[in-house]
């Protein structure tokens, strides 16, 4: 009796790795939402610069709604993993401090080997 509580006891996890755990994965889901937010800024920079090719533009038209989705499915993850307020915060948070500098994006300077999505 006492080795299988012993037992029980020692595989369980304790509160704080638990915290710590939670903690991490809404981290790193966080981060998963800062780069497709990045990467949206830099296909929605690249759309507006394409004018003159249709066929480009109408392709980083569908690779950007397809990041817009990604995107809200991501905060859509974080409301029903961590709740509706951590969704909004994260949201908030990654919105407001996720930039591409001005001079980054500019037509010359985007290679299109470079898949900008994750």
């Amino acid at each position: 009796m006492y080795a299988q509580l012993l037992a029980s006891t020692v595989t369980r996890p304790r509160p704080m790795d638990i915290l710590t755990e939670r903690k991490d994965l809404l981290a790193a889901i966080k981060d998963e939402l800062a780069s497709l937010r990045f990467s949206i800024i830099l296909v929605s920079r690249q759309e507006a610069a394409a004018s003159e090719n249709v066929e480009r533009r109408n392709e980083l038209r569908a690779r950007l709604a397809d990041l817009r989705y990604r995107y809200s499915e991501r905060i859509d993850d974080i409301a029903m993993k961590f709740g509706i307020q951590s969704a909004m915060d994260a949201k908030e948070d990654v919105e407001r401090n996720v930039f591409v500098p001005r001079n980054i994006g500019a037509p010359d300077t985007l290679r299109e080997d470079i898949d900008p999505g994750i």
